[in-house]
């Protein structure tokens, strides 16, 4: 399967793949939209220490319904582009 442009999630099995453009420092925790092909993801935190990383793994958690164990960032750990995957989500926004 061919990703489009808007593609930033797809499923695998059970589990969402999401690919995500994180942008650290933001006023608060939201969805900006989608730009390239990526879930643009404004988050708190800043990007040292990895708490950028753990504040997107605990905001996705919140919003898929599932425990923060069962989001995990595979690729991309020190990068803004990051591939994620939240293990069968229990929750979907109305936009996905």
């Amino acid at each position: 399967m061919n990703a489009g442009p808007d593609d930033f999630c797809h499923w695998d099995g059970a589990d969402l793949v999401l690919r995500v453009r994180v942008v650290p420092r933001a006023r608060h925790t939201t969805i900006a939209g989608v730009r390239g092909g990526r879930l643009l993801v404004r988050v708190q935190a800043p990007p040292v220490g990895g708490k950028a990383n753990a504040e997107l793994e605990r905001w996705l958690a919140h919003w898929c319904g599932v425990r923060r164990g069962a989001v995990a960032i595979e690729s991309g750990e020190r990068g803004r582009d990051k591939t994620v995957r939240v293990v069968a989500p229990g929750t979907l926004p109305l936009h996905l």
